[in-house]
């Protein structure tokens, strides 16, 4: 069933700030801002939360998108990338080392490139603590997926049997 999901359409996170969120993502990062929806009501609910949603388009036609909700509770901090961030991906190293180099320049402190074997990242914050990554593949990208691909299920069960040991007080 999942094979009719072609893609992400977008992914919506809150935003401290319209205009700063939008600085920061056509100006800073390139990407154009596509639409802004604006309402006094939640969809679905009726309650009166004013708040606009800026969608901004990426080069293969998904979008990230960003609430502004002034109403809204919520703390704008940076969160670790274990619990969540957004990986855009550049076209080769070359690219991703440029940006690095230029989110650096532009004072927004980038750091990487960090190699995960099948792609190299470099890793920052947008200005309301989202962790955002840019990544390349590297040539043998899909032979590495899919030789990890016939091991996947196998690791998760491991990794399963060894959360329930050490929760347990068991050496590993």
């Amino acid at each position: 069933m999942g094979d009719n999901l072609k893609g992400i359409h977008h992914s919506a996170y809150r935003c401290r700030d319209a205009e700063e969120t939008r600085a920061f993502y056509e100006d800073r990062l390139g990407l154009p801002l596509a639409a802004v929806v604006q309402e006094d009501h939640e969809p679905g609910t009726g309650t009166y939360n004013p708040f606009v949603h800026l969608f901004f388009r990426m080069a293969d036609g998904n979008f990230i998108a960003f609430f502004d909700a002034p109403k809204s509770a919520g703390e704008f901090k940076p969160v670790h990338g274990f619990d969540r961030h957004v990986a855009f991906e550049a076209e080769d190293e070359a690219t991703l080392l440029a940006w690095r180099d230029r989110l650096n320049a532009e004072g927004v402190p980038c750091f990487g490139p960090i190699d995960h074997g099948f792609v190299q990242s470099v890793y920052f914050y947008d200005p309301n603590g989202l962790p955002l990554e840019i990544t390349t593949r590297v040539a043998a990208h899909d032979a590495i997926l899919e030789e990890d691909a016939r091991k996947a299920r196998a690791m998760i069960n491991a990794w399963t049997a060894r959360k329930a040991r050490e929760a347990l007080g068991i050496a590993a």
